[in-house]
């Protein structure tokens, strides 16, 4: 059995770690058609032809539910960053072909495969793990926001088999994993890009540290702020996509004016989770009509085709490729073809930057309040050691560059460290 068990459920990507009783850390590995993967895709999914013999809808999550996906031709109910809404009052359930599931039911439908398939190689995991939490859930606006996040999390997790859970900060895991290697002292800063949340901490870790504290780190100071890699997708959504869909066009009402198709939906496809809101019958037959009566005819066929095959993923994936491939180059390619729609565009790095012009001012000001709010001056802090996806966006990395200098930077297991550090922190 496991002597140690970290879970990192992520808005989008999701690892587990043990800590065996020789001291090593090992993740586990999910398979896939490719081969082996340590990344689990927060996703869950349902084919309504895929029921037991009660009737019961059976899910698939992570790898196998991206696949399922694809092998019903789109035809199955996807569902992805159901983080995001723990801290919602607005979500406590939703209908699947019939069945009402609720928030804490769909997660614990994802964890259970995330601990069923990490038993397959990691063997037995038992009923304690420590988990990650971040530093402010999306949505929560107030303490009591928070503590609901908190109560529908250990709820998920119960339904999973973990009836003894302990949650540490996900940036406090994260410098449990850059810790190893150290072997002196260090004032760290850590920044843990999520898609949901950008989370920060400042500590003090090393093996001088954990002597002095039995283990546990000295944490100094924590924020953080509910953005990250999904508000930077939706910002292309809304610039690059979204205009070859129909944003800005018109149609004419039953009154004979011109006026404008309605911006509301256009504001559901920049959460590709939100775009399946949209698949209502009121909602199909409202674009219908717009269709229909638009000035411009076609404008809105691609926003149809989309909507009414819930092209979200496939259609986040490519802005996924484009945004990576900026990571490497300061001009890609954006490309996604489906039906009506037919998109191909450039995309340059300086657009992208400007687009997210909002969300980076506000890092870079839970940046600057941290190191406030600890007296800490930038000059003082020994490392910055940053991970999660978003972390390899290059304005994000150049918000630490201006502040602590390039050679203090250090990054790696961008998907699994906390995970990682998860499980280093229940030896704590």
């Amino acid at each position: 059995m496991a002597r140690a068990v970290g879970i990192d459920f992520g808005t989008t990507n999701s690892s587990l770690a043990v800590v065996g009783d020789d001291g090593r850390t090992a993740l586990a590995r999910f398979p896939t058609r490719v081969g082996e993967t340590t990344v689990f895709r927060s996703v869950v999914q349902f084919d309504p032809e895929r029921r037991e013999r009660n009737g019961r809808l059976v899910p698939e999550s992570g790898p196998r539910a991206l696949e399922s996906q694809l092998e019903s031709g789109g035809a199955g109910r996807l569902m992805q960053s159901l983080k995001s809404f723990l801290a919602s009052r607005l979500f406590t359930s939703t209908s699947v072909y019939g069945t009402t599931l609720s928030l804490e039911t769909l997660i614990g439908h994802l964890l259970r495969a995330l601990r069923d398939g990490a038993e397959r190689n990691l063997g037995e995991l038992g009923s304690r793990a420590v988990i990650g939490r971040p530093v402010r859930f999306a949505h929560a606006r107030e303490p009591a926001d928070e503590e609901l996040a908190l109560g529908r999390l250990r709820a998920a997790f119960q339904k999973a088999g973990f009836t003894e859970v302990e949650l540490e900060y996900e940036p406090v895991a994260a410098a449990y994993h850059y810790e190893q290697a150290l072997d002196h002292d260090e004032l760290v800063l850590i920044g843990d890009f999520g898609g949901g949340t950008s989370d920060f901490c400042l500590l003090r870790v090393g093996p001088g540290v954990r002597h002095a504290r039995d283990g546990a780190a000295q944490v100094l100071g924590t924020s953080g702020v509910a953005l990250a890699g999904d508000a930077f997708d939706g910002r292309v959504v809304r610039n690059l996509v979204a205009p070859h869909l129909g944003l800005g066009s018109h149609f004419r009402s039953i009154f004979g004016r011109v006026l404008p198709v309605p911006i509301w939906i256009y504001r559901h496809l920049e959460r590709w989770h939100h775009l399946s809101q949209l698949r209502t019958p009121g909602t199909l037959h409202l674009l219908h009509e717009l269709k229909k009566e638009a000035v411009e005819p076609g404008t809105l066929e691609g926003l149809l085709h989309l909507v009414d095959h819930d092209l979200g993923f496939p259609l986040y994936g490519a802005v996924e490729s484009a945004k990576l491939a900026l990571s490497q180059a300061e001009l890609a390619r954006f490309a996604f073809q489906d039906g009506p729609i037919d998109i191909e565009e450039p995309l340059a790095r300086v657009d992208f930057e400007a687009w997210i012009a909002s969300e980076l001012g506000s890092i870079c000001t839970c940046v600057d309040g941290l190191l406030a709010e600890t007296g800490v001056a930038a000059g003082d802090v020994d490392c910055v050691f940053l991970t999660g996806g978003s972390s390899l966006v290059p304005a994000v990395r150049r918000i630490f560059e201006q502040r602590f200098g390039e050679t203090r930077l250090r990054s790696g297991g961008e998907l699994t460290s906390v995970a990682s550090g998860l499980a280093l922190r229940a030896l704590a």
